[in-house]
């Protein structure tokens, strides 16, 4: 079994889809791995560390390759020159480019979307967009202390009080309790919304407020929330609208695969708020939940700073491409016999619910099977 890590060629990707341990991992089990030359060098992980581990450093090269494990999904060079039936695992980003799709099912290769494990107890461990999401959460909170020009926690000087900043979350899902958890370890007032209602022991267990109208419990049995009917929305709007005045940071999370991202914060709710106020939108790939922000930059409407910044994970490789790699070691695992082999139980509820191309077509109910 050969399984090969290219270097990811999206621009301001940093992460890798490998880690020394899961190399040494994968070997133990028989497996050759291949690593492109420089594919850790924006996660700090050099070529060495690999070798180091077991791997091989290439130039490139993965024809033979049985496995490609990516971060990203694949430049079509790269599809293009890999054998028909060879398992490509990664984050191949399925939503919203029928045309991308059909691109990778052409090439012939057995995709896996990683971004479709299904929201189970037994797939947590396999899960990116819980590992990665994390991490985006701290990082929102650390980009916001960084623009905002006053402290997070209370001071008592001899020249007077420092007020502790109040951060407000929105949503409260993975991103948005490491959000919570990290600006109350920076010394803020904390509050958070979320329309799940299921949400709120979490919020309070952190030591943070919850905002909540009175509306219906919007949780889905999947995990994420449905969409309210237009008098919820405009019971919450009301309430998140006189809440925002009052606040100096506010970090929304809410972002629904496949989906555009909802609108949490008008304009109207950013011009009220007070001059050098934070937001940090972590849907701005979607399209964001204040349409206002901008991918990639920092928009100032009246005083107001919008940071919008994409791939927030990715700018703490450090961290985000060891636990991405392991994430997709986990999965790699259901396949791998233990005489080194290659077997797609079908059956699997993981593999089957990523699974999204296979023998040169579209597999997935979602996409077209």
């Amino acid at each position: 079994m050969k399984i090969a890590i290219p270097t990811e060629t999206q621009h301001g990707e940093s992460r890798v889809a490998a880690s020394p341990d899961t190399v040494k991992a994968f070997i133990k089990k028989g497996a050759d791995v291949a690593v492109e030359a420089s594919a850790g060098k924006g996660a700090s992980i050099p070529d060495e560390a690999f070798a180091a581990a077991g791997a091989r450093i290439v130039q490139g090269g993965f024809g033979d390759a049985d496995v490609v494990l990516t971060v990203r999904r694949p430049s079509g060079e790269l599809l293009s020159s890999l054998k028909r039936g060879t398992l490509l695992i990664g984050g191949l980003e399925p939503y919203g480019d029928k045309a991308g799709l059909d691109a990778i099912a052409a090439a012939g290769v057995t995709a896996f979307a990683m971004e479709l494990m299904p929201r189970i107890t037994r797939a947590q461990s396999m899960d990116i967009l819980s590992s990665q999401a994390n991490l985006a959460g701290y990082k929102a909170v650390i980009d916001a202390a960084f623009h905002f020009t006053r402290a997070f926690p209370m001071m008592m000087t001899a020249a007077g009080t420092v007020p502790a900043a109040k951060v407000f979350i929105m949503g409260v899902g993975v991103a948005g309790l490491q959000a919570i958890a990290t600006a109350r370890r920076l010394g803020a007032i904390v509050s958070a919304t979320d329309v799940r209602k299921a949400t709120e022991e979490q919020v309070k267990s952190l030591g943070a407020k919850f905002v909540y109208a009175d509306i219906a419990d919007a949780a889905t049995s999947g995990g994420y929330a449905r969409e309210l009917s237009a008098e919820d929305k405009a019971r919450q709007a009301a309430l998140v609208a006189n809440h925002v005045k009052t606040q100096d940071v506010i970090i929304t999370t809410a972002l629904i695969p496949g989906r555009p991202a909802p609108v949490l914060i008008t304009q109207e709710m950013v011009e009220s708020m007070k001059p050098g106020s934070i937001i940090v939108d972590l849907a701005v790939e979607r399209g964001g939940n204040c349409p206002l922000s901008k991918p990639d930059q920092i928009v100032e409407h009246k005083g107001v700073k919008i940071v919008g910044t994409v791939n927030l994970a990715g700018k703490l490789a450090g961290n985000a491409a060891p636990l991405f790699a392991r994430n997709l070691a986990n999965f790699l695992d259901l396949m791998i016999q233990k005489d080194g082999s290659l077997k797609i139980d079908d059956a699997d509820e993981c593999i089957r619910g990523t699974m999204i191309a296979r023998d040169g077509a579209l597999v997935h109910p979602m996409f077209g099977a």
